[in-house]
């Protein structure tokens, strides 16, 4: 028979309690309102200014530096385009473009007559037809058409309202916005003097507040379409296609907007664009699946993981507030934050430059010679290195639109490929 085992008295059982390690409850997910990275706010946008007073000149441009640049970011003119854009932005969250062509704003006339202008610009393109080169790069037809457009803009300013004086001030942004001549290209910087343009017209008090969501989700859209149109005729090489953030050849606002429009959206999630059928109905109401729809169309490749893989990765994010929240951060450093683009905007009375800013700087350097010179506080010249990407030109790429399109001419489009080495 075993024996009893001894038990040892407790007073012998060590205490280990104080030795063993705090339970720590997980810690909690952060809600939206707690992000450690929240979305950069809207500045209020400032009163109209008194104009009673007021002497007009034409715009030029004035940063050639980086000194000229910080003086910019400081300045009241960028406070006065980031407030613009993002209350652009805000008036058309959670709003759908049937939405707002209900509105009665959309009927006021000034609204009415830009979607005419537009309209007019659209049927120059046909007046100018391309010409026949067989190349996949810019075609000189597009210096046709940019003169056409300076034969109208007089006449389009007067039936906007705009005063006489005001005109000669109003018409670099809007010739600037369908792209650059001398180059025949097109990116987000020619984009932004669409914007400007309009923020002229606001400065000058012809638009009203209550036309700001028919301005991004009808205006707006109306001059996409345009653009588009354009690239197709006149194959616009992008402006700068390795430029730093690579979200699309051409356009940045429509996913800014377009975010904007999908927060809180029941059923839309940001991971919804890699759906065929979601794009494809919902694109006629929301400017973001609506973009998706015609990147994809453009490119030979099949899938955004290939032909645009920022675009992939931001699918992933968990909300639409989260891409809003990167469109805006984006647009603050990558839009206006880059020397590159940023070199190209223009200053004039209804939106200065900063004191202090070279006066100059048309003289300095033409638009043809953009990316040709140095950009450092003295404005001396200088030619690019044999080792960069050139950013502050671009390097002279073919439109992906004029690559599928004269392949098509010739019989040779074999349609979407499922992998780019294929």
């Amino acid at each position: 028979m075993p024996s009893a085992i001894s038990v040892p008295p407790l007073a012998s059982i060590p205490d280990l309690s104080h030795k063993l390690p705090k339970l720590t409850p997980r810690r909690r997910p952060q809600r939206e309102d707690q992000d450690a990275n929240p979305a950069p706010a809207t500045p209020a946008l400032p009163s109209i200014p008194d104009l009673h007073t007021h002497s007009n000149s034409r715009p030029s441009r004035r940063i050639l530096s980086e000194r000229d640049h910080e003086l910019f970011q400081i300045s009241p003119t960028h406070d006065l385009i980031v407030s613009f854009v993002f209350t652009l932005s805000d008036s058309i969250r959670q709003v759908k473009v049937s939405d707002v062509a209900r509105l009665p704003a959309t009927q006021e006339p000034i609204v009415v007559t830009l979607l005419e202008v537009l309209d007019e610009a659209d049927a120059l393109v046909k007046e100018c037809p391309a010409l026949d080169t067989g190349s996949r790069f810019g075609n000189p037809a597009f210096r046709t058409f940019l003169e056409a457009v300076d034969q109208k803009l007089a006449a389009w300013h007067s039936r906007l309202g705009v005063p006489g004086p005001a005109v000669e001030e109003l018409s670099p942004y809007i010739a600037n916005s369908f792209g650059n001549g001398s180059r025949i290209d097109y990116g987000s910087g020619h984009e932004l003097n669409f914007v400007l343009w309009l923020l002229c017209l606001r400065q000058l008090d012809v638009l009203p507040v209550s036309t700001f969501p028919a301005l991004a989700l009808l205006v707006f859209p109306r001059y996409l379409t345009l653009m588009r149109d354009i690239q197709s005729t006149y194959y616009l090489e992008p402006a700068g296609s390795h430029g730093v953030w690579g979200l699309d050849d051409y356009q940045f606002l429509p996913f800014l907007f377009g975010a904007s429009q999908l927060i809180d959206h029941p059923h839309i999630r940001p991971l919804s664009i890699h759906n065929p059928m979601i794009v494809e109905e919902c694109a006629k109401d929301y400017i973001y699946l609506d973009q998706i729809a015609w990147v994809n169309a453009t490119k030979t490749v099949q899938g955004l993981r290939w032909h645009s893989p920022m675009l992939d990765d931001i699918s992933a994010a968990k909300s639409w507030s989260k891409v809003e929240a990167g469109m805006r951060r984006m647009f603050l450093k990558e839009v206006l934050g880059k020397l590159p683009v940023a070199q190209h905007f223009m200053f004039g009375s209804l939106l200065p430059a900063a004191e202090g800013m070279s006066a100059d700087a048309e003289k300095v350097v033409g638009e043809e010679d953009v990316g040709e010179v140095e950009v450092t506080v003295d404005g001396m010249k200088h030619k690019h290195s044999a080792n960069s990407w050139g950013d502050c030109c671009g390097i002279k790429v073919p439109s992906a639109v004029g690559a599928r399109l004269e392949a098509r001419k010739h019989g040779e489009d074999p349609g979407l490929r499922r992998l780019p080495f294929d």
